[in-house]
């Protein structure tokens, strides 16, 4: 039988009398007897428990054996098996009890005589433990379907697991689905069961934040979208908890950078010591101090590859901006980008930022031209003077629409991806007038001839010309800037008043027809421009389609920079320390079309980091190629049309 050890075979004793060798003239207790000697050399199985071993449990004074023949005996003098000694013959003369046999009656056996003389037999058993012939049939008859004993018993098997199943595994279940839990998240298509999101970062911890800040207002649970639709909240932080750190695995949502942010030759360092919060917000403090072979300190912090949203979203942050609006050189950023470009990390942008395409024509190519780099003219002729008017120095989107067989491409299979580029604010100063602005932007690639977008009235609308107009800056040879500047107003600079000013974003993308969608940008509260899908739509000239709003799972960014490719930076005027205070951040999806998380199914990238991980955890690689690692730009059916 399965878990049996293997057990010795004893036949059933015989019983004798008296405490001699002999005694009554029965047959000995075993069938051959052992000397003394091979009593000590070995022991039966039936004799261990009155060995005189000190661990013997039924030990008496003396010795005490038990038994039907039990004796009383010094610990000397007794012997095992049927050679041993009585204590009568002890020569050491002690004292021995004198048992009288007992008359034993075993199963089966007839009335006899002795202390169960008498008793019904029937009697020792009850009708439980009492088998009946039928009962007794023999094990090895065949199994039955028609027993109805085997079906009840499985049954009631059955039930009982499946009430356990039900208990431990779909009461919760269920219980989670039917619950109000909107503060969690529950019921976007980016969660799991346990209210963890798709990067598989969050659970529900009491004590820890949730994806909707119980700080939040209720009055601010919902959105009025710009088509006038009501959107629902689904993330949000009121960094009331003072003292955050935003250290690398410290926060579900939020990480800092540390990293020099080359890419735009900015002067100071991100230290992720910086980021905290502070007096109920995320304060970034820009300092004069050496770190890192540079002469400034800042914060940045990201939701990189940990909190994304896609097809729709509505951003609206509150904040306060560093310094003055007379003097120039901050450079306060709060923007988004698609996740599969991190922010600070080169390579991982090489050929990914900022495409938002996906067609498969010259708008992929490097220089955005044929091969031979002879058309179209106008990629030659009306580009960035500053590059002999190149229109585009960009290597050619590396995650078409087209790329041939053999390479990585993150899918949907036939749909280009990238990198794109959402800018809420990107703030400034208005030198001229000595007022404070932010550019409210899109970047996107292939390019317009000139960089120059479609602004007519159907494409493109700007709600008040007294405060937003469109940027004069339109590009260059690494980007295309849809952009609108805005004038905020004094009192939410820290050097004034620092107070808070609401700035935001809402975008929508068609999936199925990409003409249909928009970015709608709100500056202090109110609408400030919207750009539709129309101002990137085909351009004939330049040979590329219809430039995407973006489709990319977005992530957040914040940062307090310092550059002159920006703004020039009056080092002789600008004060420091200086900080950007965040009051609250919070994000609304259209109700059914809401997708949070940053490795969603119609748009995956998780698969692709993870195979390129030294790319996105090493900001000093600037490119993506490198043949020591067998990393080489994707062909495509436009630079190898038989592939």
């Amino acid at each position: 039988m399965f878990g049996q050890r293997n057990r010795k075979s004893f036949s059933a004793p015989k019983i004798f009398g008296g405490t001699g060798n002999s005694g009554s003239g029965t047959s000995p207790l075993l069938a051959s007897a052992h000397t003394p000697a091979s009593e000590y050399a070995r022991l039966s199985e039936t004799s261990l428990a009155g060995n005189d071993s000190p661990n013997s449990s039924m030990r008496g004074p003396g010795g005490t054996r038990y038994g039907p023949q039990a004796t009383v005996s010094s610990f000397t003098s007794a012997r095992y098996g049927p050679t041993a000694d009585s204590p009568s013959s002890s020569s050491h003369g002690h004292y021995a009890v004198q048992v009288e046999p007992v008359a034993l009656r075993t199963a089966g056996s007839g009335a006899g005589t002795g202390p169960m003389s008498g008793i019904d037999e029937a009697d020792l058993d009850d009708q439980l433990h009492t088998f009946t012939a039928a009962e007794k049939k023999d094990l090895t008859a065949p199994f039955t379907f028609r027993s109805w004993r085997g079906w009840a018993n499985a049954l009631t098997l059955l039930v009982m697991l499946s009430g356990f199943v039900v208990l431990f595994a779909g009461y919760p279940i269920i219980s989670w689905y039917y619950a109000d839990e909107k503060a969690l998240g529950a019921g976007t298509p980016g969660f799991n069961l346990g209210g963890v999101n798709a990067s598989g970062q969050y659970p529900e911890i009491p004590g820890f934040p949730r994806m909707i800040d119980p700080d939040t207002p209720k009055d601010a649970y919902h959105h009025k979208s710009f088509e006038g639709e009501t959107w629902d909240l689904v993330f949000s932080d009121e960094f009331e908890k003072d003292g955050r750190t935003f250290f690398e695995g410290d926060d579900p949502f939020f990480t800092a950078m540390d990293i020099h942010y080359w890419p735009t030759n900015d002067f100071e360092w991100y230290d992720p010591s910086v980021p905290t919060t502070r007096d109920g917000h995320l304060v970034l403090t820009l300092t004069q101090e050496p770190i890192n072979g540079l002469m400034f300190k800042s914060g940045m912090v990201q939701t990189w590859n940990k909190l994304c949203f896609n097809k729709n979203a509505y951003f609206e942050v509150s904040a306060s901006l560093p310094g003055t609006p007379k003097i120039g050189g901050f450079w306060p950023g709060i923007w988004t980008m698609g996740n599969l470009g991190r922010a600070g990390y080169g390579a991982t942008n090489d050929g990914m930022w900022p495409y938002s395409y996906s067609e498969c024509d010259i708008g992929i190519m490097p220089n955005q031209s044929n091969l031979e780099q002879t058309e179209p003219l106008v990629a030659f002729t009306t580009g960035d003077p500053n590059y002999n008017n190149t229109l585009s120095y960009l290597p050619g989107q590396r995650l078409s629409a087209c790329n041939c067989p053999g390479y990585d491409h993150p899918g949907p299979e036939g749909v280009g991806r990238g990198a794109v580029e959402i800018d809420m604010i990107e703030a400034q100063m208005d030198l001229s007038v000595g007022r404070g602005m932010v550019s409210q932007s899109a970047q996107v690639a292939p390019y317009d001839d000139y960089y120059q977008f479609d602004n007519s009235s159907d494409a493109a609308v700007i709600y008040d010309k007294s405060i937003t107009r469109f940027n004069t800056y339109l590009g260059s040879v690494y980007q295309q800037a849809v952009s609108g500047l805005s004038y905020t107003e004094s009192r939410i600079y820290s050097n004034v008043s620092a107070e808070f000013g609401v700035f935001g974003f809402e975008y929508s993308s068609d999936y199925n027809d990409p003409s249909n969608g928009y970015i709608h940008w709100i500056n202090m509260g109110k609408p400030a421009w919207t750009m539709f899908a129309k101002s990137v739509g085909p351009n004939p000239r330049t040979g590329v389609g219809q430039r995407l709003i973006s489709q990319e799972p977005m992530y957040m960014i914040f940062n307090l920079g310092m550059s002159n490719n920006f703004e020039y930076v009056d080092f002789a005027n600008i004060m420091l320390p200086n900080e950007m205070r965040i009051d609250y951040v919070r994000v609304y999806q259209r109700p059914g079309e809401s997708n949070v998380g940053c490795d969603p199914a119609d748009r995956p990238t998780a698969a692709y980091i993870e195979k390129y991980a030294e790319l996105y955890n090493n900001p000093n690689l600037t490119v993506f190629p490198d043949p020591s690692k067998g990393r080489e730009f994707p062909k495509n059916k436009m630079t190898h049309p038989n592939c």
